[in-house]
């Protein structure tokens, strides 16, 4: 990775909760409740997983933006945590393949995420 990106990510940093142009303020709190880390790094993940272009960090900061319009941070969270334990085996994590609950938090999430992928890229 050369310094020209990571430097170009870090300095769009603040616009990816718009707190630089003021949005921040104007957003209901609801729409707001990710925090800057949490966008950053999903900014990041996103990014490595699809380039490094300043195309691709719009894209990648539209799609957490979108996902967090979409779903409420405590949602996101638990959607996540699923996901990581059904990567996990054994019988105490076989509740979160099989269980509705769990099917549906991770439902929630890739609906968002593809909400996310149809208007960002």
């Amino acid at each position: 990775m050369t310094a020209r990106p990571l430097i170009g990510a870090l300095v769009c940093l603040p616009l990816l909760t718009g707190a630089a142009s003021g949005l921040a303020q104007d957003m209901p709190a609801s729409l707001n409740d990710y925090p800057t880390d949490v966008r950053a790094d999903y900014v990041f993940g996103c990014m490595a997983a699809n380039g490094q272009g300043q195309d691709i960090l719009r894209k990648c900061a539209c799609s957490i933006d979108t996902i967090a319009s979409i779903l409420p941070y405590d949602q996101y969270v638990e959607a996540e945590t699923v996901l990581s334990l059904q990567q996990g085996s054994g019988e105490n994590l076989s509740l979160f393949k099989s269980a509705v609950f769990a099917r549906d938090m991770v439902a929630d999430l890739r609906r968002a995420q593809a909400e996310a992928e149809m208007l960002c890229f």
